[in-house]
This record gives structure tokens, sequence and C-alpha cells, in this order.
């Protein structure tokens, strides 16, 4: 008598993929993670980017200013130049980025923030800057923990994992410092709506999220 062999079944969450496995993809699941199948991913792809300033030597004034200032996400790393463009004790100092393009300016005494970094200070320690004087601000991106690894999705992270980069095939658990290899579902796909994982995503985020995935050819279906 012949056998009867019942053909694989997939994840709950998924209702159709492409041919020979089209829509997977091997990754890498970052440390400490627990993760169901369905689970909507993020993956870590920025690093952490931080600022050094100081002031050029030769400079003829005395003024200061902050020493690390705070760098938004998506800025340009380089070395900026802040030169002084008037003088006195609220002398005004020209940013610009690391290409030669202006940036704005900062008044001595004042905070700014300016091209994505700040708040920063300027700060007359006595002689009063002179036209010319100058700062330089090395803005440098370390690598991210984790980078290329996967972890849930969280609108509100800063690393990369705001961004929505795929779903869970089968469920992972990772320990501290410990990684996985897994499976998840990146292209070419339709997923079930119910059978997804969310963490603590709102309406306007799984909605979000959602057109993310249909951007990338995974479609969910209610």
């Amino acid at each position: 008598m012949d056998r009867l062999i019942e053909a694989g079944v997939g994840p709950e969450f998924l209702l159709s993929e492409a041919n020979h496995y089209r829509s997977r993809e091997n990754i890498v699941v970052a440390a400490s993670q627990t993760l169901l199948a369905g689970a909507v991913l993020g993956l870590i792809s920025i690093g952490t980017l931080s600022a050094a300033a100081a002031a050029v030597a030769g400079n003829t004034g005395a003024a200061t200013i902050t020493a690390s200032p705070a760098v938004a996400v998506g800025t340009p790393t380089g070395v900026y130049k802040l030169t002084a463009v008037s003088t006195g004790a609220t002398a005004a100092f020209l940013l610009e980025s690391p290409d030669g393009v202006a940036l704005g300016e900062a008044t001595t005494g004042t905070a700014a923030t300016i091209g994505g970094i700040g708040p920063f200070t300027i700060t007359d320690a006595g002689t009063d800057p002179a036209i010319g004087d100058q700062f330089t601000i090395t803005v440098t991106d370390a690598a991210a923990t984790g980078e290329g690894q996967y972890v849930k999705h969280d609108p509100e992270g800063v690393n990369g994992s705001q961004n929505v980069a795929g779903i869970l095939y089968d469920g992972v658990v990772t320990g501290v410092g410990e990684t996985a290899r897994a499976v998840a579902i990146v292209r070419d796909a339709e997923v079930i709506a119910a059978r997804l994982v969310w963490d603590d995503h709102d309406a306007g985020e799984k909605t979000a999220a959602i057109a993310a995935l249909k951007a990338m050819g995974v479609i969910v279906r209610a």
C-alpha cells in the first residue's frame, strides 16, 4: 500500500509565500530576545553618534565650548567648523558641515542646536573672540552593539529597531550575550493580521508597521 505523506505545515501567521522559499531569509537574532513565531522584527543598523568639540590652537580669544554636545540620529559624521564672524562678548560663530555647507550661527553665551548637533554653548572666558577664531566639532559613529542582528520591532528605537525588517518564522529565545540563527519572512508573502505578534504597539504604530511590511512585499490580510 502506498503511503500518503502530508506536506509540512508552516507557521500559523503565514498565509502564502513565494516558491522555492524566496520569501525567507536566514537571519541572526540578537542577544536577550524572547520572540514568538509571527513577531514583527526590526534590524539593528544604526551606531551611536558622539561629538567632541575643541578650540583650534592659535585662537585670539579665550572662549570655550561644550566639550561633548549631543548628536541627533542621522547627523552626518566628520569634522564641523565653527568660525567667529563677529567679535565681542556676544560674538557670532558660523557652523559649517564637513563638506563646507553653512548650517547656521551660534551666539556666544547662548545655547544652540544646529545641524543636528547640540545643544552646545560657546562661553566667553575672558578675552573676547576675534573674527576667524575657530572651534571644531568632530562627529563619529561607533558601531551599534548587535549591528546586523534582528530584534523585536520598536517604534521608539534609535538603533534601527524602529524600522520594520521582517516577520520571524519560528520562535527564538536568546540569553545574555548569546545570539541565534533563525529565519524571517522578508518579501513576497501574505500573512494573517491576527496571528502577528506585536510588542506594545498602539494602533497607529501597527498601521505604520503594516504599511512598511507592504512596502517590502509582505501583505497583511485581515
